[in-house]
């Protein structure tokens, strides 16, 4: 069996440009094609609609694709997501255009904690440190909630370091009709939102507290979210002024803390835990990243970082252990390509589903 190679992906895009599309042309004339990934015998894209109307009627064109590509020689998993970008998205201007949006203003005074109007859960994913895979968790977790059935909504607030938009597939500005309305955009079954949607992948936010809280509250509160069942706010690293804010302005049904199993990193994840228990923000549990690393070759389980340091403090805490995640290529290769592995029906995206469910069971 060969090895995929660029010229595996080039055979992958020949075998879509023959699955023809209900109103004429096919997958890869349209540019309808996105983050393709073609890695060890396995395929993963994204086919993205015109719109959540147009994309209900694909699904037969998706089913389609799927059997094209298992039909290539030397392919053994395909994984192919159905998604769409919200129709305001599509109907923005060109930058420049829009009506002006600023973001990174100072924050506006509030009478107490306050709800994000239509958002049943508000929930934070934080980190003691950097480095951990909180984003990861983030991405991954807003995609597993929403194929269990939760109407979810993904807001990345690391201001700093936004990976959201690469994480999630989306490159598309948000809309604003109004210069102060903004219209999140769609990627698999989530509704996201990301300051890195506002600007340039390599601009530099550089920035004061004042207005990193000022721009936290603007797409809380300006975004239209919609109806959710859950809004997953991934945090920036550490216990600085986002966490504040999040945390004293919002109405935080709980938070989430990751780390890795080793020593270093506990210290600082007990940090966070302090912090969010500081600001009487319930935890609702505890996940281990990186926990262990299986060699694809040989099956050898090695733990690289040590073992089940999250799990022991959680139950020294009496704090929820909601699971512990691999180390592996997949979940960097999807999350590289734009495609979360919980968007996936790979048996790594098991992990994340059993989390979903336990999230969704506790009714938190």
């Amino acid at each position: 069996m060969r090895t995929p190679s660029e010229t595996r992906r080039e055979d992958v895009l020949d075998a879509l440009s023959l699955v023809q599309l209900p109103d004429g042309g096919n997958l890869v004339s349209r540019d309808l094609v996105r983050a393709l990934v073609v890695e060890q015998g396995a395929v993963r894209f994204v086919i993205e609609a015109e719109s959540p109307e147009a994309a209900r009627t694909l699904e037969p064109v998706r089913s389609r694709a799927e059997a094209v590509v298992r039909d290539l020689p030397g392919v053994e998993r395909v994984s192919v997501a159905l998604t769409a970008h919200a129709p305001a998205a599509r109907r923005a201007p060109p930058p420049g255009e829009a009506p002006s949006l600023k973001i990174g203003r100072h924050p506006t005074a509030s009478a107490g904690p306050q709800a994000v109007p239509g958002v049943k859960r508000l929930i934070a994913i934080g980190s003691g440190k950097g480095g951990v895979g909180k984003s990861t968790v983030s991405s991954n977790l807003a995609v597993a909630l929403a194929r269990e059935g939760w109407r979810v909504g993904l807001l990345d607030a690391d201001i700093y370091g936004p990976s959201q938009p690469r994480m999630m597939g989306v490159t598309q500005r948000p809309a604003s009709p109004d210069g102060k309305t903004i219209i999140p955009l769609q990627a698999h079954g989530v509704t996201m939102i990301s300051i890195g949607l506002m600007m340039k992948e390599d601009d530099a936010v550089i920035w004061r507290g004042p207005m990193l809280m000022g721009a936290l509250q603007q797409l809380l509160t300006q975004v239209q979210w919609g109806e959710l069942d859950a809004l997953i706010v991934d945090m920036p690293p550490g216990t600085g002024d986002i966490q504040l804010t999040l945390c004293q302005k919002f109405q935080v049904t709980g938070a989430i803390v990751v780390s890795t199993p080793q020593d270093v990193a506990l210290l600082d994840a007990r940090k966070a835990l302090r912090a969010f228990q500081t600001l009487k923000t319930p935890v609702l549990g505890l996940i281990e990243n990186m926990s262990t690393f299986i060699c694809p070759k040989c099956g050898h389980e090695e733990h690289i970082f040590g073992e089940g340091g999250v799990q022991r403090e959680a139950e020294k805490l009496g704090l929820p252990f909601l699971g512990a995640l691999p180390i592996s290529v997949e979940v960097r290769l999807s999350g590289d390509g734009g495609v979360p592995v919980a968007a996936t029906d790979s048996p790594v995206a098991d992990a994340y589903r059993r989390m979903a469910r336990r999230l969704i069971e506790s009714s938190v």
